[in-house]
């Protein structure tokens, strides 16, 4: 039998841009399990296979997050530099760290907790859409809404002043992007690790209910360090805001491409649960996939995974698997429930996902309501992606109505 040839990772090929490179799609026709060849030189395993995604991220035993371990598949140098920094605090540990630190925010995250803030989204939503309309057409619906939803929902729930997202916002796009060097990349990571650290030392002062003072007064207990506060503020930030607004512009661009999906949910608003669903399936925000290290012999797909070889799993291949998701190109917000990989699996599965969730299945509705005549104000072959980063998403969606 004759070993595939390693591809190159990360890939940089597109060609819809719905779809995952064409270089992870030949990988996975090739098997499950894939060599890869990474931007250094080093080898590793790309994980294209649904069950064998599952596999590897549920095997917390063989499979470690440890971005600290020999062996781990940065996508760059300078994610190794933020990695190894602990900025991204315990998305990236194993347990029993990750479970100590994830449970002291997982309560604000619930199903429960989630449902009682719709409300306050809801306004939100109205509140960006009066703001936008105000303003007149064009816009760009990623700086006056797919940004703005998610940034004040984000910023409430933390007690982070929503005035400043001009400079958070900049300097994650600089620690996103791998156009960003070195100096650039640590210059900006440090100035939101500051800026966190102001945030956590003044709650630590100050009686504060936000998730931050909560935080702010374990630190004062002694049951986390400053250190550990600040890393998690900064992931709990990031992460709260930059995906759903990736895929909430993402989600809008293929609904326009797609007018018969687009007429269905214009239709029937109560199609949205499975249309955002469909949608996340679809557009892939994650672009570097989730990456782990083998700390043990692994037999993944009938390859073995040997101690101390990166592995990539490619959640957007994935999410195009045919057998769970029949005809999984095309675009069908009908479609029956699957479980997507759009939030990861396992232990690791994206502790906002249900709140990411609930801005989206108001936002889109609402978004079609009030404007049904939502058009491109620009040719689509004009509008800029953000491949080069490591969450996928739109730089600007201008639109008219």
């Amino acid at each position: 039998m004759v070993e595939p040839e390693p591809v190159g990772y990360p890939a940089t090929a597109r060609g819809c841009p719905f779809d995952p490179s064409p270089v992870y799609r030949e990988a996975a026709r090739a098997g499950p399990v894939s060599p890869v060849t990474r931007w250094d030189g080093s080898q590793a395993w790309l994980v294209t296979g649904l069950a064998e995604i599952r596999t590897v991220l549920q095997d917390n035993e063989s499979f470690s997050s440890d971005p600290g371990r020999p062996g781990f598949p940065f996508v760059s140098a300078d994610l190794r530099e933020f990695l190894t920094s602990g900025a991204m605090s315990f998305l990236f540990m194993d347990d029993p760290g990750h479970a100590r630190l994830r449970g002291m925010v997982a309560g604000d995250f619930t199903a429960r907790r989630v449902k009682a803030m719709r409300p306050r989204i809801e306004r939100i939503v109205a509140e960006a859409l009066d703001e936008m309309v105000a303003q007149g057409a064009p816009a760009d619906l990623i700086a006056s809404f797919a940004l703005v939803v998610p940034s004040r929902v984000i910023c409430e729930l933390l007690g982070v002043p929503y005035g400043d997202r001009a400079f958070f916002q900049r300097q994650t796009d600089i620690m996103c992007s791998n156009l960003s060097g070195p100096e650039q990349s640590g210059a900006a990571m440090m100035a939101l690790s500051h800026y966190m650290a102001g945030i956590i030392g003044q709650g630590m002062h100050e009686s504060d209910d936000s998730l931050l003072g909560r935080l702010a007064a374990r630190v004062t207990r002694g049951e986390l360090t400053t250190v550990e506060a600040t890393a998690m503020s900064m992931l709990l930030m990031l992460a709260g805001y930059e995906t759903t607004a990736g895929a909430i512009g993402l989600g809008v661009l293929a609904l326009l491409q797609h007018p018969r999906q687009l007429a269905l949910l214009k239709a029937d608003p109560a199609l949205a649960k499975g249309a955002v669903e469909e949608l996340l399936r679809y557009v892939g925000v994650s672009q570097v996939g989730s990456l782990r290290v083998a700390v043990a012999d692994t037999l993944v797909g009938g390859t073995l995974l040997a101690a101390g070889q990166g592995v990539i799993c490619m959640l957007p291949v994935a999410d195009r698997d045919e057998e769970l998701f029949p005809d999984a190109d095309r675009l069908d917000i009908t479609r029956p429930p699957g479980q997507n990989l759009a939030f990861s699996y396992g232990v690791h599965h994206c502790l906002g996902a249900e709140l990411a969730r609930a801005e989206l299945q108001i936002a889109l509705p609402a978004l079609l309501r009030r404007l049904p005549a939502l058009r491109l104000a620009v040719p689509a072959d004009q509008i800029r992606y953000k491949y080069e980063g490591d969450l996928y998403g739109l730089h600007e969606l201008p639109v008219a109505w």
